[in-house]
């Protein structure tokens, strides 16, 4: 009304200021229900929750003895053939994440078994795949038209949409370690797979056994060879070949204080990881070596291929031998203690995150 002063007119209920301020609690539960009901919510109830100080992770660290696995995985042979199956596998689920198919929160893992005689038919997905021999010898895994036949410790890459098939025409059955991306492309909706028809069971194969690592891995290229390639065009990195790396490294005290005489996966194009989403390390502990603690945001999937001994994550101390296979969950402090000389395999979704820009390391200094 005329000759009122500003103090008295009435304040807005829609000026976007802080209103009356006896019963706050009331007005803001009000207000947070009248939102909620337009698909909305206060970031400020929430931002130490989604915006942390530190990585926090649902995963904890286990390990999978593989005298207990393979028992099982050997009698599932007698439910289910690999043809019935698509893929046999029993799936390391971390014990924190039961029912989710996972084994960190980007990353599956399974045994795979297939046995004298049986064929896996052909198929394709977008999500990419690793295999790291556990057991047998004569069984082959066929990847873009090079059937590549593996042996203990041989790591071989699927990329995403390769059509790959496998089958086993040893007299023995043949276990892996199968390690995939598919919790990382389910995050973001982007999963394709392709099944062949009954009568393509089995790709055609053009190549030889070990001719992706004569051609690309020898410090030759082939003609024309694309130079942008964001994978290994190697099917199988064999054991054979890198284990005595290690020992050079060792030999010349390439020893590092965390992770040992250790090697790491590359794509002889560019020098880059094998694949986009994941990177594959393999490390020798020399007798007496103590491992110094370390953390890194990549959750890591790791197997013992010779020797044993024990990591310590956090306050938890994992024991492992031959062929077992353990995770170290991200960020968690850990330091490797073999009890003898030993060599791990280790597997983590380290490149998706290097090229998201996110990933990090923490070490102890020198």
């Amino acid at each position: 009304m005329p000759g009122a002063t500003t103090a008295e007119q009435p304040a807005s209920k829609n000026n976007g200021g802080p209103g009356p301020t006896h019963n706050i609690d009331a007005v803001r539960e009000e207000f947070y229900a009248r939102i909620s009901k337009r698909d909305m919510a206060p970031l400020w109830k929430v931002m130490s929750s989604v915006v942390t100080k530190e990585p926090k992770t649902r995963c904890v660290p286990h390990v999978w003895h593989y005298d207990d696995v393979k028992a099982l995985v050997m009698e599932s042979g007698g439910i289910i053939s690999a043809e019935e199956a698509l893929r046999r596998v029993l799936i390391l689920e971390n014990p924190a994440l039961r029912g989710e198919s996972k084994a960190t929160n980007t990353l599956f893992a399974g045994i795979q078994m297939i046995l004298p005689g049986e064929v896996a038919p052909a198929h394709r997905h977008v999500s990419s795949a690793i295999r790291f021999v556990l057991d047998g010898e004569g069984a082959y895994t066929a990847v873009e038209g090079e059937k590549a036949f593996m042996s203990p410790g041989d790591f071989v890459i699927t990329a995403n949409w390769a059509p790959h098939d496998h089958g086993n025409p040893s007299k023995k059955p043949m276990l892996w370690l199968d390690v995939l991306d598919f919790p990382a492309v389910n995050f973001f909706e982007a999963s394709f797979a392709d099944y062949f028809d009954d009568k393509e069971k089995m790709q055609n194969t053009t190549r030889h056994d070990g001719d992706s690592l004569a051609f690309y891995g020898s410090g030759v290229l082939p003609d024309g060879a694309p130079v942008t390639l964001n994978r290994s065009p190697v099917i199988n990195y064999t054991y054979a070949r890198t284990r005595p790396i290690l020992d050079r490294l060792k030999k010349a005290g390439e020893v590092d204080r965390s992770h040992g005489a250790r090697v790491r996966y590359a794509n002889p194009i560019n020098g880059g990881p094998v694949l986009p989403t994941m990177g594959a390390n393999l490390a020798l502990f020399p007798k007496g070596f103590t491992g110094e603690p370390y953390r890194a945001t990549d959750g890591t999937i790791l197997v013992c291929t010779e020797g044993g001994g024990s990591t310590k994550v956090g306050d938890q101390v994992l024991e492992w031998g031959v062929n077992d296979v353990f995770v170290v969950p991200p960020w968690k402090t850990y330091s490797h203690h073999p009890s003898k000389e030993s060599v791990l395999f280790s597997i983590s979704d380290r490149p998706a995150q290097e090229a998201l820009g996110i990933w990090r390391e923490d070490r102890k200094p020198a």
